[in-house]
């Protein structure tokens, strides 16, 4: 049953729509409130973004890159293929909630165990539809993503901004310590190389892909030390995708810094950025960030262009300080360890997709070569990894 809503962002924006998921305490996200009216605010707090994928939904909310965040769909028509256990990329929905300008709870798909709107509120997640999308993506894009939140009509909009205000922005934020386990997980299978995954939030169709080029694969907690992981004798480490600001993971880099030039290095996404900053270069707040499986890539070394999948709201600086590279040329930064060179450039911004090091073994991809979801273009990818180790 829908009832009425709206979505209000912190600089005082408001969009109605109808309520098809949680709401209230009943969304399971955070500290039980009472029944009345004024606290039945809905946990559905976060940094409002945008996803331009045409499917793929599901894959979506259960990346955890997308913890502390709303996802606005931009494809008008969400839910239409319902929902499956095969098209969980992690053990739960880790975005905070939805928002469609058309959700339909459709179970007769083909491969559908579940419809979409039923299992959004099954799992706790606020979800709006009949929302104008078009003119929210449009304002994301101006303004930039900003924090906000979903709220039953009778909110008042004064308490739903006291609300907002109280959310911590994205910038400076550590949410890999939210969904990294709470202990290493060994995949048995394997006779390739021994890889090691710093886990920051890794998604299914990752692990899929490291295990079926035959790696023998353990995931670590973000928190594991350097030594610990050399002490496990891996034949490379692999730093996953995930959430919140790379500058909050100091940690994490000073690991990663000492795991350079002593054993093979390849970061995708958040691992992108925190091999970057680990060799001294610096990461910065995108306005409204890159998510979506439609995004274009030129390889600088073989003049190639793949579309990407991609997810992430933090990019890596210029050789000079530059945000984006107004060349096609391999630019290069002098690094800590030696001369890093531009790899992967976004045809969309001209911001830095990929970097290989020359003088150590470790290179680095913005986005998803998985794809789950998206195009296959760079999934070679992987087999290019596992066969460098054994070079």
């Amino acid at each position: 049953m829908s009832r009425p809503a709206y979505l209000l962002l912190e600089d005082g924006t408001r969009l109605d729509g109808e309520s098809v998921g949680a709401s209230g305490a009943s969304a399971g996200l955070g500290p039980a409130r009472s029944d009345s009216l004024t606290d039945s605010l809905t946990d559905g707090l976060g940094e409002v973004v945008f996803n331009t994928s045409m499917s793929g939904y599901q894959e979506a909310v259960t990346d955890p890159s997308y913890a502390g965040q709303i996802v606005v769909f931009t494809y008008p028509l969400i839910g239409n293929y319902g929902v499956a256990a095969a098209h969980m990329e992690s053990d739960r929905v880790h975005a905070r909630a939805v928002i469609m300008r058309e959700g339909v709870d459709r179970e007769d798909a083909a491969h559908a165990e579940g419809g979409w709107l039923t299992w959004l509120t099954d799992c706790g997640i606020p979800a709006l539809t009949g929302v104008d999308t078009r003119s929210l993506v449009r304002h994301i894009r101006d303004k930039g993503a900003m924090r906000g939140g979903v709220f039953d009509a009778g909110v008042p909009e004064a308490e739903a901004a006291e609300r907002i205000r109280s959310e911590p922005p994205m910038a400076g934020r550590d949410l890999a310590r939210e969904v990294t386990p709470a202990a290493a997980q060994v995949f048995d299978g394997g006779d390739g190389p021994l890889v090691l995954g710093i886990d920051t939030g890794i998604k299914t169709s990752i692990v899929r892909n490291l295990r079926e080029r035959g790696v023998r694969l353990e995931l670590h907690p973000s928190t594991t030390s350097a030594e610990e992981l050399l002490g496990r004798g891996p034949d490379a480490v692999f730093l996953a995708n995930g959430p919140g600001d790379p500058a909050a993971l100091d940690y994490v880099v000073g690991t990663v810094r000492d795991l350079v030039g002593k054993v093979p290095v390849w970061g995708i996404c958040l691992g992108h950025q925190l091999l970057c900053r680990a060799v001294g270069l610096e990461t910065f707040k995108l306005p409204f960030g890159h998510r979506g499986a439609n995004h274009p890539v030129k390889d600088l070394e073989t003049g190639r262009i793949e579309i990407t999948s991609q997810n992430h709201g933090f990019a890596v600086l210029g050789p000079g300080g530059e945000q984006r590279i107004d060349t096609d040329e391999p630019v290069r930064w002098e690094t800590d360890f030696g001369a890093a060179e531009l790899q992967q450039l976004n045809l969309y911004d001209r911001t830095v997709e990929g970097l290989v090091l020359r003088d150590v073994p470790a290179s680095t991809v913005q986005y998803h070569p998985e794809a789950g979801p998206g195009p296959h273009d760079a999934r070679h990818l992987f087999d290019r990894f596992v066969d460098s180790i054994a070079a």
